[in-house]
């Protein structure tokens, strides 16, 4: 006979196997999540800035 595995979700953080309720496992994969939405965020605003100013720069040397 096969064992059956009890109901469970996976960490949004680790993708550990945990009982019960919400997204995370634990309080620190909770906040190593907030902490690494913030970091991916940021990256993100930067390479839209680098973008922005490697295009102006394109456009003015274009223009010249």
């Amino acid at each position: 006979m096969t064992e059956k595995i009890p109901q469970h979700r996976h960490c949004a953080e680790c993708n550990r196997a945990f009982v019960g309720e919400g997204r995370y496992c634990s309080p620190d994969c909770g906040t190593t999540s907030i902490a690494n939405l913030k970091r991916r965020k940021r990256q993100l605003i930067i390479l839209y800035a680098v973008s922005v100013i490697v295009l102006i720069a394109a456009l003015v040397v274009v223009n010249s």
